[in-house]
């Protein structure tokens, strides 16, 4: 597998602990509703649930190093997640700063502070990665019979806890080089201030487009740099007291997003509805609307993005600017809000009573300026080209599409149109899947026949080099397709 294909595998598997942070923002979200002054002072349950919140924000490394674990393991066993824990464990015991003190024989002064942060997620999906090949090449090697009862899975853990005093010894000497280097690249990003929000926002977008918007995101949203800014943001008033969230500031790499994904992208939802031929608008209507539900509520853009991302690329161009300048306005006027998933309706509710929200409302009136904004630009550019948007230019086929809903005797028969699509089974190599989209390892990416997956309902179909394939599905229908097609592969 190329470089560019297995860090879309590493993206993928990041899902896995990003996937903890609803059920925090949910829990700290309706504590600070239950205590908006008091911040659990003055509330046993809203101390309770902000308390529990907590408990997953500030173990995030760990949740790191045991879902990438997971996330990357062949076949998503337990027994990787428990190796990648330990190896964790191991690392970071001992690079505790009071064990590198009695190691060397130094002070506790002269300890470099790069030790005091070593529990982090950059060092979490690190560990992560190293347990999931272990796993992947020794969970099935036999051992002579005299050790026969650490063979399979259980060889792992012992591997993989020598992986953790390995990897110890490697980061004793360049993790506190690499944490100053990282350390001057966040003071770099955090002194752009709303300028560095706004590029980070036009290149999350633009990156999507190849899956690895997932590489990028860490650096500003998680503990990579220092920025940390979901966790920070989601700690509210424990983040304000440990003196590592500043109101105003914290959420800057957050609240741009959401005038995006709640307004300016079901804008341009109505727009291509708007621009359909009048034989296709039917169906035009009906995707258009479940994406942009979609995108309001929950923050799931892909199904819309995908819609005119490579139909219509300057349509995309133009959208990926937009989110950047969206990104600097909210940063530059201080309006802030977060999320724990994605930037939708149910989390602008849920981060409304943190501390660190300021004027989280003004997102809602900058939202519907770029909602105005989306629909207008979207419209004039595609009638003005002529750009071939959902619904312009050919009869739109809803017949394939409707076997997604239809029972399992369904999902049967439109998986294997699906596989037909790709190549046949002949082509697919390994299967797997993320929210929305399925993630394939192929012998030739060039068999696949796009206008037919597209037929079927794919939203989208991105080649990643000659071996990999992504076929963009939709938020649901893509777990059940994958599954059904593992099982179809298997026979």
């Amino acid at each position: 597998m190329n470089i560019l294909g297995y860090m879309q595998k590493v993206g993928k598997a990041l899902m896995v602990p990003v996937a903890t942070l609803p059920a925090a923002a949910i829990l700290m979200g309706i504590g600070y509703w239950l205590d908006p002054t008091g911040w659990g002072a003055d509330s046993v349950l809203a101390a309770f649930l902000i308390k529990s919140g907590s408990a997953i924000i500030d173990n995030m490394a760990v949740l790191f190093a045991v879902g990438v674990a997971f996330g990357l393991s062949k076949d998503k066993n337990g027994s990787a997640a428990l190796s990648g824990f330990i190896c964790f464990l191991v690392l970071t015991t001992l690079l505790d700063p009071s064990t590198i003190q009695q190691i060397k024989g130094l002070a506790a002064d002269e300890v470099p502070a790069a030790f005091g942060k070593i529990s982090n997620q950059f060092v979490g999906i690190l560990v992560g990665i190293v347990s999931a090949e272990i796993y992947n090449r020794f969970s099935h090697v036999e051992l002579p019979k005299a050790l026969a009862f650490f063979s399979g899975k259980r060889l792992v853990p012992i591997l993989t806890s020598i992986a953790g005093m390995v990897l110890a010894f490697v980061l004793l000497y360049i993790w506190p080089v690499v944490y100053d280097a990282l350390i001057i690249l966040g003071v770099k990003l955090q002194s752009m201030g709303a300028i560095g929000a706004g590029l980070f926002g036009f290149f999350n977008r633009l990156m999507l487009t190849v899956g690895m918007h997932h590489a990028l995101y860490p650096v500003f949203w998680f503990d990579v740099v220092g920025i940390n800014d979901i966790p920070n943001f989601l700690g509210g008033a424990q983040s304000i007291a440990n003196g590592t969230a500043v109101v105003g500031q914290t959420g800057m790499y957050q609240a741009g997003f959401f005038p995006i994904m709640m307004f300016g992208l079901p804008g341009a939802a109505l727009a291509i509805y708007h621009c359909a031929d009048k034989k296709n608008k039917a169906a035009v209507f009906s995707i258009m609307l479940a994406a942009a539900m979609a995108s309001f509520f929950t923050g799931i853009t892909e199904p819309l993005e995908f819609s005119f991302m490579f139909l219509a690329p300057v349509l995309y161009l133009i959208h990926a600017v937009l989110t950047g300048i969206s990104m600097y306005i909210a940063a530059s006027m201080q309006w802030m809000a977060g999320f724990g998933f994605s930037a939708g309706f149910v989390d602008l509710v849920l981060s409304s009573q943190n501390p660190l929200a300021v004027k989280w409302y003004m997102l809602i009136l900058q939202g519907l300026v770029f909602f105005a904004i989306y629909y207008s630009v979207f419209r004039f550019a595609i009638i003005k080209f002529d750009l071939k948007t959902p619904g312009r230019g050919e009869l739109m086929e809803s017949a394939d599409e409707k076997k997604a809903t239809i029972g399992s005797e369904g999902l049967v028969a439109l998986t294997q149109d699906y596989i037909e699509a790709l190549g046949g089974a002949e082509n697919i190599t390994e299967v797997d899947n993320c929210i929305t989209r399925l993630r394939l390892s192929v012998k030739d990416s060039s068999v696949a026949n796009v206008e037919r997956l597209k037929q079927l309902g794919a939203a989208g179909v991105v080649p990643v080099g000659k071996h990999g394939l992504q076929v963009i599905i939709g938020l649901g229908k893509v777990d059940r397709v994958a599954e059904q097609m593992k099982v179809a592969l298997a026979q």
